[in-house]
């Protein structure tokens, strides 16, 4: 759902701006009003999942995005429209926090990269699907309100289930409930390793209260893993991914290309999305977190040089496909999966709740402001520079984990703490 609801959009776009009368910047908010939701839903699901789980507010997240999606399907004017995608924006921004976080606090540390990195495979899944409603839509009458429409179903299926997991161990504990957490670890992982897990869990929040301020993110013994999260978050915006996600058929129709191809070459790239993202679950625990990200940050960085070649050299549509799918490929197989592995494994137990929404709620304000102003800076500057500016963000994300982000491969959570004490 979290990959439907930021993608379906792109297939939308080219019937929703005549159907609105929208100009540039209108379709920029248009399209980014669902961020500005994220950021709220980012934010708010941190203090609330804290207080009431991970499960229950992921139950309701559920709703949200069924309400959202039939609203937007049905919606009249501009501002119904936007309303509905600010109302869907709170459960992704909400989901972004919660599902990462809870994956990575249910799962064994020799598989946890892998299991989070599935999370961002179901992420280009949703974004996979979302391009081929999309392509198929693309001739019947009212398109875009079929577009929409179809989130429901997933949005069902998610709440239903949601019925089916347990709450997180290390939530349960946090709470006092700790034989309930001792409970669910033995179910994940056996009595033996259970025993282990829950002692470290006890040990990591030892003097520490259950509620925990805003303020304390920023003590000096926190500060510099909140820094390293914070710039990652930017960083994994600023360098041009939802631009790619959210207006590839503008982008291609930029280049040359007719509408009805550019549907299927977006719904290509879908594809490219959701199989590269097989390489960063193959080899996360293997290679680890922070090589993967180097290899994918400079992969982003020469192929967004040759993107901007290609708007500034004027050559063919198709060169711009190759240069997208590159992009995406190494997005795919080395940032997305990995940022997330990262954000949900990095900060202490005590923090994590507020951590990871603040870390989401930054890439989210990042997200929107980059998803707003790019089609005005892509009419108004051109694709050359406007690639050229996201090519030199790929570069310093590319710097900022060669020398501040350390490997977290194969270490519990608990061990990961002691790193960043050391």
């Amino acid at each position: 759902m979290f990959g439907f609801d930021i993608a379906i959009i792109s297939g939308a776009v080219p019937f929703i701006q005549p159907y609105f009368g929208w100009n540039e910047l209108q379709m920029g908010w248009g399209v980014s009003s669902l961020l500005v939701g994220a950021i709220i839903g980012a934010f708010g699901s941190g203090v609330l999942t804290d207080k009431y789980g991970r499960k229950s507010i992921l139950i309701i997240v559920a709703l949200f995005f069924a309400v959202s999606c039939a609203v937007t399907a049905l919606a009249a004017s501009s501002t119904l429209f936007i309303t509905a995608r600010l109302f869907g924006g709170l459960a992704v921004g909400a989901a972004s926090v919660l599902s990462p976080m809870y994956v990575a606090e249910v799962a064994p540390a020799k598989s946890r990269g892998m299991l989070v990195a599935i999370y961002q495979l179901t992420i280009t899944l949703g974004i996979l699907i979302s391009y081929t409603i999309n392509y198929w839509l693309h001739d019947v009458d009212n398109n875009w309100r079929w577009m929409f429409a179809t989130g429901v179903v997933p949005s069902v299926l998610f709440f239903i289930g949601l019925f089916f997991i347990p709450e997180s161990p290390r939530w349960l504990y946090k709470a006092g409930r700790k034989e309930e957490s001792l409970k669910v670890l033995t179910r994940i992982g056996g009595s033996t390793l259970a025993e282990a897990e829950i002692i470290e869990i006890a040990e990591s929040l030892k003097g520490n209260s259950v509620s925990i301020s805003i303020r304390e993110l920023f003590k000096l013994s926190s500060r510099k893993v909140m820094l390293v999260g914070f710039f990652l978050a930017i960083f994994v915006q600023i360098s041009g991914i939802n631009t790619i996600v959210d207006y590839a058929p503008k982008i291609l129709l930029a280049a040359g290309v007719e509408i009805k191809n550019a549907l299927l070459q977006t719904s290509l790239l879908g594809l490219i999305n959701f199989l590269f993202t097989f390489v960063a679950i193959s080899f996360i625990d293997k290679i680890g977190r922070r090589l993967l990200y180097l290899i994918g940050s400079m992969g982003m960085v020469v192929t967004l040089l040759l993107l901007a070649a290609s708007f500034y050299l004027n050559m063919d549509g198709m060169f711009t496909l190759i240069c997208i799918m590159l992009f995406i490929a190494f997005f795919a197989s080395c940032i997305g999966p990995v940022f997330w592995t990262l954000v949900s494994e990095i900060f202490p137990n005590r923090i994590r709740g507020k951590a990871v929404a603040f870390a989401s709620f930054t890439q989210w304000i990042f997200n929107f402001l980059v998803v707003l102003l790019f089609p005005h800076f892509l009419a108004s500057v051109g694709g050359a520079a406007t690639f050229l500016f996201l090519a030199l963000m790929s570069l310093l994300q590319w710097l900022f984990t060669y020398f501040y982000v350390p490997e977290t491969k194969g270490k519990s959570l608990e061990e990961i703490e002691q790193l960043w004490n050391k």
